[in-house]
């Protein structure tokens, strides 16, 4: 079977043809880096490594490119560093911001299993270069000449309007971008949707000399800098781009629009990929809600492989609603596939039907349920479906560890709190005798992913259940 992806630009799923089978070429947007990376954060970041490991497989290593780059300019960049490092120079305390972020950020990836890309280019790397590759500000002179862009009061502007087809990815027409767009209507604008290319920089903040004639240092916009990323190091077009459903407007939209504008091409990326929204419990994640985690704080409770089994449980553009009991049953279900496969080699055999469902639009789901026969297959004692399994999930990052190394994971955060274990106990029994099994599930699932095995068992004198627990093994 020949691999299909669903194409946000055309709303159709159609065979993956690449550009140059020899040099496979993705770019997905990456992280700003001013804080810890939620959860939400994780899912592209765990939907395209799976993606990157899938066409690594199918046209080899040496033959796919990657770039994920890294936002390290940014309002929210110097807010962090203003407000953290009050005593310092802005320039330094952002510096300190983005380094610090950044280490975080690839030390929580790398426990999900996240290969490296091939690239990882910073966004301050490619305002201006030397070496002749392209720029932000190269980008931006060219869009100028064009015609596609237009200075105004030491802003540089794009010119909506002199694209035609404007809002094809998103699939909106120009009017109604207009009639529903809440954006900044400055006096400067020749149309209510046009937007910054480069803009002044306040005093201290980050400044490089300006393009197209102005004299006022100044900082790129958000969009110019994936379009100079993406053009410098794929070319200006490439065989897939990806990221958050969140991103297709107006960021996506705005690269397309700068990207072919200049270079003259009909096309940036000939597949346009996108991830579904995540909730947190059936609702929006939101520091307001209370419900707001990140990468690092579930690390500290559940162990990587779980984590990034419970985000490709649901595909890849659906919703997912992220739960305690999806990560409980991760949690399981890996346990059982490490006993059924310890001490045999990674070097099995490929599953058919894993690799035709990963080949169908990463369809993890389907993926999932032929690794669950093989598993039924494995523990009937078939060292075959054993070899097979432990390929195949590698295949999707997952049983990457030896055995013991998985056995002797235990969350950070407890080392070992019995009070906690005992207060989850009591409230565990307390829904029970509630008969408020989903929350009694739901703590039961807790204490797994803490490493905590229970036992219930009827007292004989009083009838009433009573738990026990240890360390699971």
């Amino acid at each position: 079977m020949a691999l299909k992806l669903y194409n946000t630009l055309t709303r159709q799923k159609a065979e993956f043809v690449p550009i140059e089978p020899s040099n496979v070429r993705m770019y997905v947007c990456g992280p700003t880096v001013y804080d810890y990376a939620h959860i939400g954060n994780a899912r592209p970041v765990i939907v395209f490594d799976v993606l990157f490991r899938l066409l690594r497989h199918i046209y080899g290593p040496d033959h796919v490119t990657y770039v994920r780059n890294i936002t390290d300019v940014d309002d929210k960049i110097n807010a962090r560093a203003a407000r953290d490092y009050p005593g310092l120079q802005l320039n330094e305390a952002i510096r300190k911001v983005t380094e610090t972020t950044e280490k975080q950020f690839h030390s929580d990836i790398a426990a999900l299993g996240v290969l490296p890309p091939t690239y990882e280019p910073r966004a301050t790397e490619f305002i201006r270069r030397q070496d002749g590759r392209e720029d932000m500000v190269s980008l931006i002179d060219t869009l100028v000449r064009r015609g596609h862009a237009y200075v105004a009061e030491n802003h540089v502007l794009f010119d909506v309007e002199s694209m035609p087809d404007y809002g094809r990815l998103s699939n909106r027409t120009l009017e109604e971008m207009e009639a529903g767009a809440r954006v900044e209507v400055a006096p400067y604008k020749k149309g209510p949707m046009d937007f910054v290319l480069w803009k002044p920089s306040k005093p201290g903040e980050p400044a490089w000399p300006s393009p197209s004639g102005i004299l006022v240092p100044g900082r790129p916009g958000w969009h110019i800098e994936c379009s100079a990323m993406a053009g410098a190091l794929l070319g200006p077009v490439f065989d897939i781009h990806g990221g958050g459903i969140d991103l297709t407007f107006p960021h996506h939209e705005n690269e397309i629009a700068q990207s072919r504008c200049a270079h003259g091409t009909a096309a940036m990326a000939n597949v346009w990929m996108h991830n579904g929204f995540l909730q947190v419990e059936g609702e929006k994640m939101s520091k307001s809600l209370g419900n707001f985690v990140t990468i690092n704080e579930l690390l500290k409770e559940w162990p990587g492989e779980c984590i990034r089994f419970a985000m490709l449980s649901t595909h890849y553009r659906q919703p997912i609603n992220w739960t305690e009991k999806a990560l409980g049953e991760a949690r399981r279900t890996l346990d059982h596939w490490y006993e059924l496969t310890e001490g045999l080699p990674g070097d099995g055999p490929m599953c058919a039907d894993v690799l035709q469902a990963l080949e169908d639009d990463l369809n993890t789901p389907q993926a999932f349920a032929a690794l669950h026969e093989l598993r039924s297959e494995a523990a009937k004692g078939s060292i075959g479906a054993a070899r097979c399994l432990k390929a195949s999930a590698q295949l999707l990052g997952l049983l990457q560890l030896e055995r013991a190394a998985w056995l002797s994971w235990r969350p950070s955060a407890m080392n070992l709190d019995e009070a906690r274990v005992a207060s989850l106990i009591d409230a565990r029994l307390a829904a029970r005798r509630a008969k408020d099994f989903k929350e009694s599930d739901r703590i039961r699932d807790e204490l797994a992913g803490m490493g905590i095995a229970l036992k219930d068992r009827k007292n004989k004198e009083t009838g009433e259940i009573e738990t026990t627990w240890e360390v699971a093994r």
